[in-house]
């Protein structure tokens, strides 16, 4: 059985940088999915996709957030990371990490359960 569970801390204070890790089990993140993403619901606002790592490293982020954000991934942990820095209290949201749906780029399938994340001092 496939499973995503993401992991970081639940409070992070203004300016500091987020780091999240999500970690795939059931499979292989080198070959397993295609698209490895992050994706994040602030409260009472919808889903926004964040940026992926792709099944060949290749990173690719939204615009709006490329100059904070950093996706990385250890193949040997079988995990891939978020990184987010200069954060304000506009990045609390629920965190999580996706794979790709059957439909491909652009879609999501396989989501972990999500994480919380704070910013406030």
């Amino acid at each position: 059985q496939v499973q995503l569970q993401e992991s970081g801390p639940g409070l992070v204070k203004p300016s500091q940088t987020l780091s999240l890790t999500c970690s795939f089990s059931g499979g292989s993140i080198t070959t397993t999915y295609s698209y490895w993403n992050w994706v994040r619901q602030p409260p009472g606002k919808g889903l926004e996709w964040m940026g992926a790592i792709a099944i060949s490293g290749n990173t690719y982020y939204n615009p709006s957030l490329k100059s904070r954000t950093s996706i990385s991934r250890d193949t040997t942990k079988n995990q891939f990371t978020l990184q987010l820095t200069s954060v304000t209290p506009e990045d609390t949201a629920l965190y999580y990490c996706a794979t790709e749906g059957v439909a491909g780029w652009g879609t999501f399938g396989l989501w972990g359960p999500g994480t919380q994340v704070t910013v406030s001092s």
